[in-house]
């Protein structure tokens, strides 16, 4: 992650103006958080959610922004966007829509750049699909399937990165890690798995997160430990999905693209909803401090933006509703709530919740505010 003083500024600006019911400013902060007498109790309402708003993807439906993201964002209750094919209707328009995005971000009283997001893996998976910002035909497969995957990942990363650049965005959630078993299973099927062999996905998923990061846009190494075993029909964003393999697969094989990603300095990792009885077998990835506390954190070493999958995905149906799952994404060790049913409503109550969550004690302040501190980090990284 690219960190520095202005940076930790920021974010000890971000953290006196909660403690003390100020405006943000540069002001020296209360020592935080171990061993200080502040608490999360002591954080005034209004506060408490530009805190929680600082860990919510918001999504809307339509080309046009509802009033309520903006008025969102002006108060600094969310940290950004994502975008569906159905909010871009030509370059001109999304651009706008970015711009005036980032002017309300900038009236807000964390004046810091917002993620504005999509998906644009290449092959069939890209939002964009307009004439000058088109991103990559190719798909992963057929990047992976070059005779030089390194170089094809990273001429298809930098496509990615042009095509989001030109309208106005400064995020991608991919590319996709996961190792595929079969011809024609859940990832292969679409395309979006660069190979069987995880020496190959490593080596094309590290170029393509490399060349796009180097052009400044944020890269997504997704889904981990891996959906590359799920089975064609296995759609975590549906149904509950669970990957049977042992420990020792899921590590070597299903790992190993994520150790170069991590090496290459992957802005973000997503975790995916699939439950892996072997790492746990409690709850899904996404969900479990066992896999991205301690695998994901503590055996591969990653100090990035941890991003949630879509929160409304099926496979969380036993798991409540947009702010329980928010809530409970954070707690496991996420960093950021995707809320992406296309409706601002879900990223306010997402919002809301978390506030809730932090006055009331169910989610450490302390662990909220190192979060904090890397999502601010790396919307600041993106100016």
């Amino acid at each position: 992650m690219r960190r520095g003083t202005t940076v930790l500024a920021a974010a000890v600006a971000l953290v006196g103006a909660l403690l003390t019911g100020g405006a943000a400013s540069a002001a020296p902060a209360p020592a935080l958080p171990d061993g200080s007498a502040a608490s999360a109790a002591a954080i005034p309402p209004q506060f408490a959610r530009v805190l929680a708003g600082q860990h919510v993807i918001y999504s809307y439906s339509g080309p046009t922004p509802p009033p309520a993201l903006f008025d969102a964002v002006r108060a600094g209750e969310a940290a950004g966007v994502v975008f569906f094919s159905d909010n871009i209707v030509s370059l001109d328009q999304i651009r706008g829509v970015a711009q005036d995005l980032q002017d309300a971000a900038m009236m807000s009283p964390i004046p810091v750049p917002l993620l504005l997001l999509t998906d644009q893996e290449g092959g069939q998976v890209r939002r964009l699909r307009l004439p000058g910002a088109d991103g990559p035909a190719a798909s992963a497969s057929r990047v992976g399937a070059a005779a030089d995957p390194a170089a094809a990942g990273s001429r298809t990363g930098h496509e990615a990165a042009s095509a989001l650049r030109t309208a106005g965005l400064n995020g991608n959630l991919a590319p996709v890690l996961g190792v595929h078993r079969a011809p024609g299973d859940f990832l292969d099927a679409y395309g979006r798995s660069y190979s069987s062999d995880p020496a190959v996905v490593a080596a094309a998923a590290g170029a393509f997160i490399g060349a796009q990061q180097a052009d400044g846009i944020a890269a997504t190494a997704k889904h981990f430990p891996g959906l590359g075993a799920a089975p064609a029909g296995a759609n975590t964003d549906e149904e509950a999905v669970t990957i049977p393999l042992d420990a020792g697969t899921l590590r070597n094989v299903d790992e190993a693209p994520y150790r170069a990603a991590i090496a290459a300095g992957v802005d973000m990792v997503m975790p995916s909803w699939a439950v892996y009885p072997a790492l746990d077998p409690g709850a899904p990835a996404g969900l479990s401090s066992a896999i991205l506390r301690g695998d994901l954190r503590g055996n591969l070493g990653y100090q990035g933006v941890i991003v949630s999958d879509a929160i409304e995905a099926g496979a969380l149906a036993a798991f409540g509703d947009a702010g329980d799952r928010s809530v409970a994404a954070l707690a496991a060790g996420q960093d950021l709530a995707l809320c992406s049913s296309r409706d601002a409503a879900q990223g306010a109550q997402a919002t809301g919740d978390l506030a809730a969550a932090i006055t009331g004690g169910r989610l450490n302040l302390g662990d909220v505010l190192a979060s904090t501190e890397r999502v601010l980090a790396l919307r600041l990284s993106l100016q």
